[in-house]
C-alpha cells in the first residue's frame, strides 16, 4: 500500500497576499509505504501539470515496490482543493484494476485532534503531510470520495443561496441600526408587523418624526391606506400609535439628517437586490430539482429548494449507515456525559458538523411543523419542556426528528404519507 498526502490545495483564508500564492502554487506532498517508511517527499503547481507530475511520481513509486493499492490524502479546504481531488480521482481510473487508487478528502478538524496524539510535533506543511500519511495508515477513514458531479452542481447553487440569505440578514441588521437613529421610537416599538413591509418602509423613508407629529390625523390616514393599499382594519389606530411613538423619538440633527437617509436607502437597496438574486437563484434550484428522482418534496413544507439544499449535501444517501451516522453528519447531536451512577441531563448540542445542511433541515423542519400534525405536537412537546431559548430549541429538536424522514425517504424513494391519511 503506497499512501500519497497533501497538506492541502491551497488555504481558504491567509492574511498575507503572498503567503497565499505560496500555498495556492505549492502544496507539499509525500509518499509513504504501508509500514509507515517515507518513500519521497516533493512539491507540486496547483495546476494540471503539478497534479500529472504527482501521478507520475506516485505510479512510479507504486511500480517500484510492486504495490497496488494507493491511498490518496488531502485536507478540505473549501474550493482550492476541489480540482485536484477530482482530477486525481478521474486520471487514475484507467489504471484500474492494476492500480486501485482511492481518494480522501478528510476534515482539517480530525486531522488536528489525530495530530495532538503525537506529543509535540512542530507546525510545518512538511509535518502536516506526514501527519495526514500516518491517520491514513492507521484507518478508521470516511468513505473514499466517490461524488457526482450533478450533487455538486447543485450543492453551487444551494450555498450561494445560503450564503445571500446570511449576508441579507447582516443587512437587515445594518438597515435597523440605522432607523434607530432616524425615528428610535419605531426602532424600539414598530406599529407594523412586518419592519420591512411595504407601508413600514414608506414611514421610515419618506417621513420623519417631527413631520408625523405635526401631521394632522386625517392626512397621517390617509397615507397609510394608500401605502398598504386599504389592507389595515384599523388605520386610525396605528396612526394614533405612530404619533406617540413620533412625540417621544429623538430629533436627529439637520446635518445627520441626509446622511442617515441616503444610508437608509443605499443599504435597503442593497437587501431588495440580493432577495431578487436569491429568487433567481431559486427558479434554477427549481429547474435542475427536476432531473432528480427524490420523494423530499411529497412531504408539506418541503419544497423544491430546501429538498435541493438536503439532498445536494448529503450525496449518495448509501454513504450512511442509519439516520444515527446523517444526524452526526448534520451536526445535530448531543453530547453526553456520564461517570459511574451519575448522567447529566442538561447536555449541548455538538458543534461540528456540516453547518450547509443543518441549516437546510432547521428551516424545512419550521415549515414541516406548521402542515404536519405530527411534527406540530412534536414541536410543542419540546416548546413548553423548557423556559428558556424555547422555540431554537424546539426547531433543533424537531430537526433532527426530520432526519430520520429524510433517510427513510432517500433510502426507499417511497412517498410520505401523512398522519391523517395512515389509518
Amino acid at each position: 500500500m503506497i499512501l500519497c498526502t497533501s497538506t492541502r490545495g491551497g488555504e481558504s483564508h491567509v492574511p498575507n497576499a503572498d503567503r497565499y500564492r505560496r500555498k495556492l502554487a505549492f502544496p507539499p506532498c509525500t509518499i509513504h509505504g504501508g509500514d509507515g517508511r517515507k518513500l519521497a517527499s516533493f512539491s507540486v503547481t496547483n495546476d494540471r501539470h503539478g497534479a500529472d507530475t504527482l501521478i507520475r511520481r506516485m505510479l512510479d513509486t507504486a511500480a517500484e515496490v510492486g504495490c497496488q493499492t494507493l491511498r490518496i490524502g488531502m485536507e478540505a479546504t473549501s474550493n482550492l482543493g476541489w480540482h485536484l481531488a477530482h482530477y486525481l480521482k478521474d486520471q487514475l481510473a484507467p489504471y484500474e484494476p492494476n492500480v486501485q487508487a482511492q481518494v480522501y478528502v478528510l476534515n482539517a478538524r480530525k486531522v488536528a485532534r489525530f495530530k495532538k496524539g503525537y506529543d509535540t510535533l512542530p507546525k510545518t506543511d512538511r509535518i502536516d503531510a506526514w501527519v495526514i500519511a500516518d491517520h491514513l495508515r492507521f484507518g478508521r477513514l470516511p468513505h473514499d470520495m466517490n461524488e457526482v458531479v450533478q450533487y455538486q452542481a447543485l450543492q453551487r447553487l444551494t450555498r450561494t443561496r445560503f450564503h445571500l440569505i446570511h449576508s441579507i440578514k447582516r443587512e437587515k441588521a445594518y438597515f435597523l441600526n440605522q432607523v434607530f437613529l432616524k425615528f428610535s421610537g419605531m426602532r424600539i416599538d414598530n406599529p407594523f408587523s412586518d419592519t420591512f413591509g411595504a407601508t413600514s418602509l414608506a414611514v421610515i423613508q419618506e417621513l420623519d418624526p417631527e413631520r408625523i407629529a405635526e401631521m394632522p390625523m386625517e392626512k397621517l390616514i390617509e397615507f397609510l391606506q394608500e401605502k398598504g393599499k386599504k389592507r389595515f382594519a384599523n388605520p386610525q389606530e396605528i396612526a394614533e400609535l405612530l404619533k406617540k411613538l413620533a412625540r417621544s423619538s429623538y430629533r436627529l440633527d439637520k446635518a445627520m439628517s441626509d446622511p442617515v437617509n441616503i444610508s437608509l436607502s443605499v443599504t435597503l437597496s442593497v437587501i431588495k437586490n440580493m432577495e431578487a438574486e436569491v429568487k433567481k437563484l431559486d427558479r434554477q434550484i427549481d429547474k435542475i430539482m427536476k432531473g432528480f428522482q427524490q420523494t423530499l418534496t411529497s412531504v408539506k413544507g418541503i419544497g423544491a429548494v430546501y429538498a435541493a439544499g438536503i439532498l445536494a449535501e448529503i450525496g449518495d444517501i448509501s454513504r450512511f449507515d442509519d439516520h444515527n451516522a446523517l444526524a452526526k453528519f448534520a451536526g445535530l447531536v448531543w453530547n453526553k456525559y456520564q461517570s459511574g451512577d451519575f448522567e447529566a441531563e442538561d447536555t449541548e448540542r455538538v458543534m461540528t458538523g456540516n453547518k450547509y445542511l443543518r441549516y437546510y433541515l432547521v428551516e424545512a423542519a419550521d415549515k414541516v411543523r406548521k402542515y404536519d400534525s405530527e411534527y406540530e405536537a412534536f414541536y410543542h412537546k419540546k416548546f413548553n419542556e423548557v423556559t428558556k431559548h424555547q422555540h431554537k430549541r424546539a426547531l433543533v429538536l424537531t430537526a433532527r426528528k426530520l432526519v430520520r424522514l429524510v433517510f427513510m425517504l432517500l433510502k426507499t424513494k417511497k412517498l410520505y404519507t401523512p398522519p391523517e391519511r395512515r389509518n
